[in-house]
């Protein structure tokens, strides 16, 4: 297993590698950070310009460039911002560690439902409850991540007001004060989750569950599964151990490539409920044209999103033998 997991951690250097000098370029030639400055009015002296021309690096070719970034990110140092008195490197990854937390809690909530659901609704085949998940999976699939965000947030803001107290936090990841403590600050964080935790989880579990019941009915209706029935075994212990296994390889690979979605869906989810976190850094820094502060996020996304397919590598090769040997 250690000899599989190397393989892969060797496999996915290189591609990080790649991924930050494609970015790298690409925003760079998308945007001049200059602009804002530029278009000032009324504008400041040619001086000031070519000083922050220079503070910048724009003075220098593009290769030359990439490579006192990447190996300023090494050391911590993700470039100058825009905002001369920004540190990029504390401010994008405080805010990642704010959104973390959001697809870390909605992904696992989807994965539960999904593996459930999936499981139940292939062994209850055109049953009420498959029926009745399959209703609700198409239309939480047909939903759009914002509309979904936005609908959830009214019904808080609702509730709250037809009750006459605070139930639903819908602004924010946190409460600006908060008396008492550690308790009372996790409490307060997981509060602030609920709503967006579920506009994110419902509309990811809704295409994983399917995924999971047409692979499990694929699996139940192989020939060892029936064998295992066959030798008398109870139907829980069959579909458990032999059939459950095996059917979770598919729903990882697409847990794997949906990953980058949920990341923008975090995106849009973060805006509508105000939170402070990766997603209106990013905004903020495209619309104020921060070259470094935008390369900075798509490095920590990249590094997140290879991360996590290298995670489902791995446990590719816990699922089943025999790939690990292959």
């Amino acid at each position: 297993m250690l000899a599989f997991a190397l393989r892969r951690l060797f496999v996915s250097v290189p591609i990080l590698i790649v991924s930050t000098f494609v970015v790298f370029v690409m925003v760079s030639l998308s945007a001049n950070p200059l602009s804002p400055l530029i278009q000032r009015s009324p504008p400041p002296p040619p001086r000031t310009i070519e000083l922050e021309r220079i503070r910048l690096h724009l003075d220098q070719p593009i290769l030359e460039r990439y490579w006192h970034w990447i190996t300023g990110v090494l050391s911590g140092d993700f470039g100058p911002s825009v905002q001369s008195n920004m540190n990029i490197g504390h401010e994008v990854i405080s805010r990642f560690g704010v959104t973390l937390r959001l697809i870390v809690l909605a992904m696992v909530v989807a994965l539960i439902l999904a593996v459930i659901i999936g499981v139940i609704s292939a062994a209850r085949q055109y049953s009420k409850f498959d029926y009745t998940a399959t209703f609700f999976g198409f239309l939480f699939l047909s939903m759009p991540s914002f509309w979904f965000a936005i609908v959830l947030k009214q019904i808080g803001i609702s509730i709250n007001t037809g009750v006459g107290d605070q139930i639903f936090y819908t602004i924010g990841s946190s409460s600006i004060i908060v008396t008492g403590g550690a308790w009372a600050h996790f409490t307060d964080i997981l509060g602030h989750l609920v709503l967006p935790t579920i506009s994110l989880a419902l509309t990811s579990y809704a295409a994983w569950s399917r995924f999971q019941r047409a692979s499990m009915l694929e699996v139940l209706n192989s020939d060892y599964v029936r064998l295992a029935r066959a030798k008398g075994l109870p139907r829980w212990t069959v579909t458990r151990k032999h059939a459950l296994r095996n059917a979770l390889i598919p729903l990882t690979t697409v847990t794997a490539l949906d990953i980058g979605s949920i990341l923008g869906g975090a995106v849009v989810t973060e805006t509508v409920f105000q939170w402070q976190g990766a997603g209106t850094f990013l905004l903020d820094a495209i619309k104020g044209s921060d070259v470094y502060a935008v390369e900075a996020w798509l490095l920590i996304a990249a590094t997140f999103i290879i991360l996590l397919n290298l995670i489902a590598d791995l446990l590719y090769g816990l699922l089943d033998p025999r790939i690990r040997y292959a």
